[in-house]
């Protein structure tokens, strides 16, 4: 095979994969916000839904620099941005386990956004700062990310654990 047909193949996979590694990262996305939401229930107990919400969804916006699809979630942050920036600064408080799964889904944010032309160097950068990428932690291969986030997501709740595989020539329990 020709090294064209190769790249091309290449290029026919690499448009596969991004879009799942890309769910993934959702997917962590989705798991610090639910344990994001629920740790500011907690603490800002004062406050009513929608304010959980908001906050929330601000600080995983800017953590991952992504816009917000709910309008009121950018209000809500440009007016309180002390407090996210707050709430930014006093992350890895409130992360627990959490962290090696969102230092591996920043980094595959940015591979994704790197092979479409994009540039997310910030997000590493500030998560860096805000002492929440963990630089030693080697990079998984896309496999064993999405493994790892599928659990990660089963353990939250968000989807349904996968059965395990029952090795050939086993029998199978009836």
């Amino acid at each position: 095979m020709s090294d064209t047909g190769m790249s091309q193949d290449q290029a026919r996979v690499d448009r596969k994969l991004i879009p799942v590694m890309r769910e993934a990262v959702v997917m962590v996305q989705m798991v610090l916000f639910k344990v994001l939401r629920e740790d500011m229930r907690n603490r800002y107990v004062d406050r009513i839904e929608p304010y959980h919400t908001r906050l929330a969804g601000a600080v995983i916006n800017n953590l991952f620099s992504t816009q917000p699809v709910d309008p009121a979630v950018t209000i809500f942050a440009t007016e309180n941005r002390e407090l996210v920036e707050r709430e930014l600064r006093e992350l890895t408080l409130r992360l627990g386990d959490l962290q090696p799964m969102l230092t591996d889904a920043l980094r595959m944010k940015t591979i994704c956004d790197n092979q479409e032309g994009m540039h997310s160097i910030p997000s590493l950068l500030m998560a860096r700062a805000l002492g929440i990428l963990q630089e030693e932690r080697p990079l998984p291969l896309p496999s064993t990310f999405m493994l790892q986030v599928r659990k990660l997501t089963a353990t939250h709740g968000l989807t349904e654990s996968m059965p395990s595989a029952t090795p050939p020539g086993a029998m199978s329990p009836e």
